[in-house]
């Protein structure tokens, strides 16, 4: 401990040209053994577990667009059979409502043509009985004279 306190200006300089040294070692060590065959057939193998597991990774996606692509084409089909029978029956609903409103004028026009037929012979009935007190009238007035 005594020696760590008294270390001269020499001594200071020799530690930081012995630690640049070590590193220095250090790097040269971890290069060589980043270069060596061992560490780039390990290298190689993790590329190659990486690269499966990305195609492993693709191949899922795409089943899975592929079944939802599946599954939005018969959604639209089923919708568009929905639309087909739903555009049948309104046009079948149509056409009834239209039969419907035919037979409902024809009544309208029949129901017309009787009132003014009854009307009609109304106004025969009080016109003949108009002229039947007219001529007994002309009756009376003749008879007296």
């Amino acid at each position: 401990m005594d020696r760590s306190k008294k270390t001269g200006f020499a001594d200071r300089l020799s530690a930081a040209a012995e630690a640049r040294k070590a590193q220095l070692e250090r790097a040269a060590r971890a290069r060589a053994a980043a270069e060596s065959p061992a560490a780039v057939e390990r290298q190689a193998a993790r590329e190659a577990v990486r690269v499966a597991r990305d195609a492993r990774i693709a191949e899922r996606k795409a089943a899975k667009l592929a079944a939802e692509a599946r599954q939005a084409a018969a959604l639209a089909a089923a919708q568009a059979a929905e639309a087909a029978a739903l555009a049948v029956a309104q046009a079948a609903e149509a056409a009834a409502r239209e039969a419907a409103l035919k037979a409902e004028q024809e009544a309208r026009d029949v129901e017309f043509a009787e009132r003014a037929e009854r009307e009609a012979i109304v106004e025969a009935e009080k016109q003949a009985a108009r002229d039947a007190r007219y001529a007994a009238r002309k009756a009376r007035k003749r008879k007296g004279r």
